[in-house]
């Protein structure tokens, strides 16, 4: 298989407010024409998180997210990233950042503009981390924030779709895109994150009906199915 054929496997075609934008297999999303690429949901230091309250996890959480994000940059090489909230698993996470994943993170900002959003995990975010911070960005019709509101021109995260569908006779549960061609609703991009079902009525607040799509992240490609036809 070439690679042209292989990136084309990793990705699909998204439309929001009249603009196409690639659905990465990672479960970013790739403006092409703005060289922008945009990630949501990180939750860096999870694991430690949940380790301070007394919940073991394994700690690598961050590597094996920082790691995956470091593919998708590579794949895609943007100008510019925005990670659209909950960046960071808690007010304090940032602080946790072992040295290694500290420059790894660093590595990754070299040469292009870099923007973290605030979310609720994460609604305040120090300067020194590189990049700038900022509730939301708008660039031409699209709006960037990381709680989804039902604007058109919107991209959110925030949720963390997932969608359960049918397949060979049993069924498989995997992260999303929720989008219906004016909004759309990121799914959560760290290791150690969860998934609400686009069937939840937090959804229903956003799309007006279930004629929406779930653009489903599989083994080797990017699934487009009815969110009707979702569990």
């Amino acid at each position: 298989m070439t690679s042209i054929a292989i990136q084309i496997a990793h990705q699909s075609s998204l439309d929001i407010a009249g603009v196409t934008l690639l659905a990465d297999l990672s479960g970013a999303l790739f403006w092409e024409e703005q060289r922008l690429l945009v990630v949501s949901d990180l939750h860096l230091e999870k694991g430690s998180s949940f380790a301070a309250r007394g919940v073991l996890l394994p700690p690598y959480d961050t590597v094996a997210t920082l790691s995956r994000l470091a593919g998708v940059i590579a794949r895609h090489d943007p100008g510019m990233v925005i990670a659209l909230g909950d960046s960071f698993h808690d007010r304090d996470a940032h602080q946790r950042l072992s040295r290694t994943d500290r420059d790894a993170l660093t590595a990754l900002q070299a040469r292009r503009d870099w923007i973290w959003i605030s979310g609720n995990h994460d609604p305040v975010l120090p300067s020194d981390l590189g990049g700038v911070v900022a509730s939301e960005v708008a660039i031409g019709p699209i709006a960037f924030r990381h709680e989804p509101t039902g604007a058109s021109g919107e991209i959110a995260g925030h949720l963390h779709p997932k969608a359960r569908v049918p397949t060979r006779g049993r069924t498989m549960e995997r992260r999303c895109f929720a989008c219906d061609g004016e909004r759309a609703v990121m799914p959560a991009f760290g290791a150690y994150t969860g998934g609400l079902s686009i069937r939840d009525a937090a959804f229903a607040k956003i799309f007006a009906s279930l004629g929406f799509t779930a653009h489903v992240l599989g083994d080797n490609r990017v699934h487009t199915i009815t969110a009707s036809r979702c569990y």
